[in-house]
């Protein structure tokens, strides 16, 4: 927190960190605005990078470059001093001598006239060799690299990840902090710094349950001992405040009284220690003359705890992404086979049939293995790459394409046209589904981004979305079809909600199910999601079929519900 330069003034009556505004902008404030202005540019056309683990890998390679170009420059700089240190050492030796026998020394003809050159040429020259800058290398090309870096959003939206993680998958701060995560292969550890900076992001964002805990994890790396630019004031500030605001004044009181241990003239922290005393006072009187007048009346404090959901399945969503779902009777897991499909007989599928895999039954999920080559997913990536893009959801009551933030992808579309092998991906969707993919939606190529996820979503339009489609002209989505275009270390399942089905990503593979009755009915228990990738990198592809064109293809029924 520290000291702000200017008038400032106070927000609010128990003062938090952060809620000081000020009146006057101090000379260095100046020039962070100017230089501000001149990068907001680069970063106004940046892609946003942590929606998309495929387009992260690209920083490494930049951040590999200025790496070499950071040591290029070192190497200059040391070869500079190197020239200066010979220098130096030939002069103080010369000048050792000299200065023993002034008159001798300059005396000899030889040694006057190599003074006056030293002192009138060779100095000089010197002199231009310490001025000399060295860095305009290393300068220039972090000027160029800079307008790919990534931005506030991106390194907030990568904060936020790792606090959607730590809900759904129960993590606690410590092992997310040493790194001990499933599946990991480079293991990673987070600073003092690291967990500051996660704790002021959720402050930011008025979420004190996870300030609480991720200020708690930087004290207790302080307290063992972790050397760090960041103080025990300026966490305790922080704490003490979120655990206020979550209503526990009684440790908050405590907290803010270690953090005058350390600083006594905190002002912020002398003002809120004399509001929760007065606070708790006034609690203890309510609480007396209640206890005289036999009334309910009391002080109510907010119960501490992760923010009332906008999701209601979000309990057994998260279940569900940790693999906790409903597991199947046996009975009903009787029903699930596994087989060769030819396609209703196809030609391509005769001699060498796909293999069918039951993962459930209602509604019923079919994977089938085997079926892109690691060859197509490559060429299907490398279409997709250069046009990712943040993936948009249509928004309900206007129609038009928007980001949200229970979507963390980048999502491209190929055309069959463009390449042969998008054109004999389709068609072999056409032939095991028997459905008509002329009518279908381009083939969509997602790649997620850090903790990467779509909550639970449905792919047809509903009954109050009659406009959802109609541009499309091709009525409701029919059916989806899924391919798993990598296999993901941990997390990353597609899940259904409604009825407790996870599916897992596995590269080769791709689930297909029907989003409508035959009736044309929507189906509810298709209801499903994309759980947040743990770790690993998850690319998928899908194609959703459309009900026009399928008239022969799956005639309607007259039951609702079939």
């Amino acid at each position: 927190m520290g000291k702000v330069r200017g008038a400032c003034t106070k927000r609010n009556r128990v003062t938090n960190p952060g809620v000081w505004t000020c009146k006057i902008m101090s000379s260095k404030m100046i020039w962070f605005t100017l230089i501000v202005g001149i990068l907001l540019p680069w970063s106004l056309a940046h892609p946003g990078f942590f929606t998309s683990i495929g387009q992260m890998t690209d920083l490494i390679h930049i951040e590999k470059d200025l790496v070499t170009s950071l040591k290029d420059y070192i190497k200059a700089e040391e070869d500079k001093l190197e020239q200066i240190k010979k220098w130096a050492e030939k002069l103080d030796q010369l000048t050792s001598t000299a200065t023993k026998d002034p008159e001798g020394f300059v005396g000899h003809p030889v040694n006057a006239f190599k003074l006056m050159k030293r002192l009138n040429t060779e100095w000089s020259e010197l002199e231009s060799l310490v001025l000399k800058d060295m860095s305009d290398g290393f300068i220039s090309n972090l000027t160029i690299q800079r307008q790919f870096f990534p931005n506030d959003e991106d390194q907030v939206g990568a904060a936020k990840a790792l606090l959607r993680l730590q809900d759904t998958y129960n993590l606690d701060t410590d092992t997310i902090s040493k790194g001990n995560l499933p599946g990991v292969k480079h293991k990673s550890f987070l600073t003092v710094e690291d967990c500051f900076e996660l704790g002021k992001v959720a402050y930011t964002e008025a979420d004190y349950y996870h300030t609480e805990l991720w200020m708690e994890q930087a004290l207790r790396q302080l307290d063992e001992g972790e050397v760090s630019n960041i103080e025990k004031v300026s966490v305790l500030d922080y704490l003490s405040y979120a655990v206020y605001q979550q209503g526990d004044l009684d440790k908050a009181l405590l907290l803010t009284k270690k953090l005058l241990e350390l600083d006594p003239e905190h002002q912020r922290a002398n003002g809120n220690l004399k509001y929760f005393e007065y606070i708790m006072a006034k609690e203890k009187d309510v609480n007396k003359s209640t206890s005289h007048d036999q009334t309910d009346h009391k002080i109510t404090l907010k119960k501490k705890g992760v923010a009332v959901d906008y999701l209601p399945e979000r309990q057994k969503y998260e279940m569900l992404c940790r693999g906790e779902g409903i597991k199947m009777t046996p009975r009903r897991q009787k029903k699930l086979f596994c087989r060769y499909h030819d396609g209703n007989r196809n030609p391509k599928f005769i001699l060498a049939p796909a293999k069918q895999e039951d993962e459930w039954d209602k509604p019923r999920i079919i994977r089938f293995h085997d079926i892109i080559s690691d060859a197509e997913i490559e060429i299907v990536k490398d279409l997709a790459k250069p046009r990712l893009r943040r993936a948009t959801i249509s928004n309900p009551v206007t129609g038009d394409l928007e980001t949200v933030h229970y979507r963390i992808s980048k999502s491209a579309w190929l055309s069959g046209y463009e390449n042969p092998v998008v054109s004999r991906i389709n068609m072999r969707i056409q032939d095991l589904t028997g459905l008509d993919v002329s009518t279908a939606e381009e083939l969509q190529v997602a790649n997620y981004g850090v903790g990467g996820q779509y909550e639970p979503h449905f792919d047809f339009a509903r009954k109050e979305e009659p406009d959802a489609f109609k541009e499309l002209g091709t009525g409701n989505r029919i059916a989806t079809w899924l391919f798993y275009m990598s296999d993901v270390s941990a997390g990353g399942a597609t899940v259904f909600p409604e009825v407790g089905a996870s599916v897992w990503p596995k590269k080769g593979t791709a689930v297909f199910w029907y989003n409508l009755f035959a009736s044309g009915e929507g189906d509810y228990s298709t209801r499903h999601a994309a759980c947040p990738v743990l770790v690993g990198n998850k690319w998928v592809s899908n194609k959703w079929l459309h009900e026009r064109g399928q008239e022969f293809r799956r005639p309607c029924t007259l039951s609702e519900l079939e």
